[in-house]
């Protein structure tokens, strides 16, 4: 099982040391920063954030751009609004978004046949293509950030951040927002 006691912080990176025993957390102080749930989001987060932002600069709207891209992929094509909301952006935001990947031929937008009133938004194959390319170079910097974790610690790792993700969607309490 995954615990983020068992990563200790490096300079550059979390680095596994192995699982803390009882007689290692009764000699320590728990109270740093190794075992704060909050920094090790932080520096994770920060970490990641800029290897996306490099890895996908190319598209419209860098990492906003890539999500809207892979909620497209897959599916049934959703209204704006509902895409807005899957991929936690501002409807405002969504809509200069979407007008600058439809200028680069990735998406393409058509009345909702349901509600004449909404519009669909479709992947096109350019943006299908631009999101393998997309997605390739991302795994590489992924794979930077996870060096230390073994294919079983990374898959595992991915499916419990995936749950929490999925969590604070279904959860307003927990501060969802659509301010970015």
């Amino acid at each position: 099982m995954f615990c983020p006691q068992d990563y200790l912080p490096t300079r550059r990176n979390l680095r596994y040391i192995g699982p803390v025993t009882a007689s290692d957390t009764a000699a320590t102080d728990d109270s740093g920063l190794e075992t704060d749930l909050g920094w090790a989001i932080r520096q994770v987060s920060s970490a990641f954030r800029r290897i996306a932002t490099s890895s996908v600069a190319d598209l419209p709207g860098g990492p906003r751009g890539y999500l809207v891209l892979v909620a497209l992929a897959t599916g049934e094509p959703p209204s704006q609004l509902a895409l807005a909301q899957q991929v936690s952006l501002d409807r405002t935001v969504m809509t200069y978004l979407l007008d600058d990947l439809e200028k680069r031929g990735l998406i393409t937008r058509r009345p909702d046949p349901r509600d004449r009133r909404a519009r669909q938004v479709l992947i096109t194959e350019e943006g299908r293509a631009e999101l393998e390319r997309s997605r390739r170079q991302l795994s590489t910097a992924e794979a930077r950030l996870l060096a230390d974790l073994d294919e079983n610690d990374a898959g595992q790792l991915r499916r419990l951040l995936t749950r929490v993700a999925q969590t604070t969607q279904r959860d307003d309490s927990l501060g969802a927002t659509t301010d970015c």
